[in-house]
């Protein structure tokens, strides 16, 4: 008989092997990997909620198992997420808004004088056109004859005279007779009668008509004023004729000593460097001081004596009455390289007055840019400069209106600069060109050209602020030997005292100027200061608390990301055909074709089972010591 010994492990060795199996599997669990996901969405938040910064989240996840508390919380959280970028909006609209801060500062320093218009208020009556207004004189002094019965004392020529000369078809009279003065009455425009001694002139109002090239179409300039009528028609024809001279500097005369008796500045005599001369169509002669950039005047001091100061001559000898109906000067203060619109910013001087004008400069600078639409120069404004100075709101609005005049009625506006190759505007070439202008002047009053939208305030500018005070010059016990001296000085003839001459001062009220400048209201700075005051009040964090929270964002992509490339994986590897089941092919174990992307990988898990030791195989009742007899 034989026996077979069968040696057994010990169970302390196969307890301390398994638990080295295990020690050596959760040390690898826990090895941190470069980049870790979590396998759900709960995973993600859970951990997020117990470990973030942000107050209230850990509520979500320590109440989980009181249903009420949890409901609480999240609508509690969500609703003061909702509340905070609620308040962030505000914040953002107001951040792109751009507003700004006023700033308000007073400098003193010495001050620049301002540039200095004055104008004789009169159109003189030039020798160049001395004859046409003469002849339109007696066509003025005709139709007053028929519309008012008012017989003018011309001193010249009687129109009689006139209407028996030989005149061509291309004469004054011809053109004046085109535009007559009419009369109106209600809304309808009618030629008056040559016998109307009857009708009651109360309820009529005057004016003119100009009417299209092919008199389809004319336009009504009516006033209720006959003053106002009759000037502005002499104007129109007075216009026309200055616009018939070749060369405008026929109307350059000079007349500096005759006009300006007197003119000193800091208590010296000016003299004729200290000028320039320019001729208005309207306001006749005049003269720009302080405009020279090379020499300008600067005040040391405030006061009457340290500034300008003029004696004018206000008389009317050999002007034209039709065209004016005010006497005296007119002035403007204005800054350099700026022209001077009489009609905006000028402003009139009494005869026999002393006017005295202090002034007070104020500077605005504006932001440029998205907070404002204002211009540094004009060069990005959709409108050619036509005067040769800087870009002002008003050079603009004018040059606007004078290249819409070229382009709608093929001439340009005598009262404005001429754009290249342009001519101006006269009825002896261009007949219809009144009709065309007050027609482009009604559409440009109503912002249908819209010079007012393209022409924007410059970032820059310099304004002054002025205040007048009026004393009578000279006075009664003064006035005999002032006129004397004039008379001796300036060999002025003495007509009228009191309307003859007129002083003007013109001077700095204090050393300090005022500068409004602009600042930016809410930086990015303090964009980010309110945005994290109102992230601190809802949830008490901080930046971090933010990067926690853009991390949350991050990995929430990436586990749907990851969760849409595995149910994509699945749905290609259940479109694959499958082997029959009694089959033994074992490609599955075989790598994979070349031509696919990527390879797959299997889990192989093998299952170890404990076989049943030795002595369990024996029958019941035999020995335990292992041995088998043979008998």
């Amino acid at each position: 008989a034989g026996s077979v010994k069968t040696g057994k492990m010990p169970e302390g060795e196969k307890m301390r092997q398994y638990k080295q199996e295990e020690e050596q599997q959760q040390k690898e669990e826990e090895r941190e990997g470069l980049i870790e996901f979590y396998s759900s969405y709960q995973e993600l938040f859970q951990f997020f909620c117990s470990n973030t910064t942000i107050h209230g989240a850990i509520r979500l996840v320590c109440s989980k198992k009181n249903k009420m508390k949890t409901a609480f919380w999240s609508v509690l959280f969500f609703l003061t997420f909702s509340l905070m970028y609620w308040q962030f909006g505000i914040l953002y609209r107001e951040y792109f808004s751009y507003p700004v801060n006023l700033n308000l500062n007073l400098n003193s320093d010495r001050l620049t004088f301002p540039a200095v218009t004055l104008c004789t208020l009169n159109p003189y009556r030039y020798s160049a056109i001395r004859k046409k207004l003469d002849e339109l004189d007696q066509i003025t002094h005709q139709t007053l004859l028929d519309l008012y019965d008012y017989n003018m004392s011309l001193g010249r020529s009687d129109w009689s005279t006139l209407s028996t000369r030989k005149r061509s078809s291309r004469s004054l009279l011809h053109h004046v007779q085109r535009h007559p003065l009419r009369r109106q009455k209600r809304d309808n425009l009618v030629n008056l009668p040559e016998n109307s001694p009857s009708v009651d002139k109360n309820d009529w109002k005057i004016g003119f008509v100009l009417c299209s090239e092919d008199n389809k179409d004319c336009f009504h300039q009516a006033y209720s004023s006959g003053v106002d009528a009759v000037r502005e028609w002499y104007s129109f024809h007075y216009i026309n004729i200055l616009a018939q001279m070749p060369d405008a500097k026929a109307l350059d005369e000079s007349d500096f000593e005759n006009f300006i008796y007197a003119c000193r500045f800091n208590e010296a005599t000016c003299d004729k460097a200290n000028y320039t001369h320019f001729h208005h169509p309207l306001y006749g002669n005049c003269y720009t001081f302080n405009d020279n950039s090379s020499s300008l005047w600067t005040s040391s001091l405030p006061g009457i004596n340290n500034g300008l100061s003029l004696v004018v001559r206000t008389d009317q000898n050999d002007f034209i009455p039709l065209l004016s109906t005010v006497t005296g000067a007119r002035v403007m203060v204005h800054d350099q390289n700026e022209p001077a619109f009489m009609d905006d910013g000028g402003f009139n001087v009494r005869p026999g007055i002393e006017t005295s004008i202090s002034m007070r400069k104020e500077m605005t600078v504006r932001l440029g840019g998205s907070y404002s639409d204002c211009t540094e120069d004009g060069t990005d404004v959709p409108v050619q400069n036509l005067f040769s100075s800087r870009y002002t709101e008003q050079v603009c609005i004018r040059s606007c209106f004078q290249l819409n005049m070229v382009e709608h009625c093929g001439c340009a506006y005598y009262f404005y600069p001429l754009p290249t190759g342009a001519e101006y505007c006269d009825y002896t070439k261009h007949v219809a060109w009144g009709y065309c202008y007050y027609k482009l002047l009604a559409e440009f009053k109503a912002d249908v050209l819209g010079c007012f939208h393209k022409c924007r305030k410059p970032c820059k500018m310099t304004e002054y602020q002025l205040s007048a005070g009026y004393s009578r010059w000279p006075s009664a016990v003064s006035e005999d030997w002032v006129f004397y001296m004039l008379s001796q000085q300036n060999k002025y003839n003495i007509t009228s005292k009191r309307n003859g001459v007129a002083k003007v001062n013109i001077f700095f009220e204090e050393w300090n100027y005022k500068t409004n400048g602009e600042s930016p209201a809410f930086t990015v700075v303090t964009l980010l200061s309110q945005l994290g005051n109102q992230w601190s009040l809802w949830f008490g964090s901080s930046v971090l608390s933010v990067m926690e929270l853009a991390e949350l964002i991050l990995d929430f992509i990436a586990i749907t990301f990851i969760l849409a490339l595995r149910w994509f994986c699945s749905r290609q590897q259940l479109s694959l055909p499958r082997p029959p089941p009694n089959s033994h092919n074992n490609t599955a174990f075989q790598d994979e074709e070349p031509g696919l992307s990527a390879p797959h990988r299997f889990t192989v898990e093998a299952v170890v089972t404990t076989l049943p030791s030795y002595n369990s195989l024996e029958p019941h009742g035999l020995s335990r010591d292992g041995e088998v007899g043979h008998e």
